[in-house]
């Protein structure tokens, strides 16, 4: 499993969370909304440092992770993080 991150989105967490070089980002599974997967959860993120992550990708300095508590949700498929410039929001892929 892995986690791409476009030019994109790397640009809208600097914008909208003032992600910069040496920050970690984590993407969670959060109760309520829907995904490909599991009806009922989506895909949460927040700035958090790394207790026990099993998949992990840098991008520009930027730390993104997945706890492995978290994992089951991804469905053994990598994350795929754009920006949708239409909706002006992050854009998740599972692939």
């Amino acid at each position: 499993m892995n986690i791409v991150i476009t030019n994109q989105a790397l640009q809208w967490f600097s914008d909208e969370m003032e992600v910069q070089a040496g920050d970690t980002i984590r993407f969670y599974v959060r109760y309520g909304g829907s995904n490909p997967f599991h009806e009922g959860f989506s895909l949460g993120m927040s700035k958090d440092e790394p207790m026990n992550p099993t998949v992990i990708a840098k991008h520009e300095g930027v730390t993104f992770f997945i706890e492995e508590d978290d994992v089951w949700f991804f469905n053994n498929h990598d994350l795929y993080v754009d920006f949708d410039q239409e909706l002006d929001e992050l854009s998740y892929d599972y692939k």
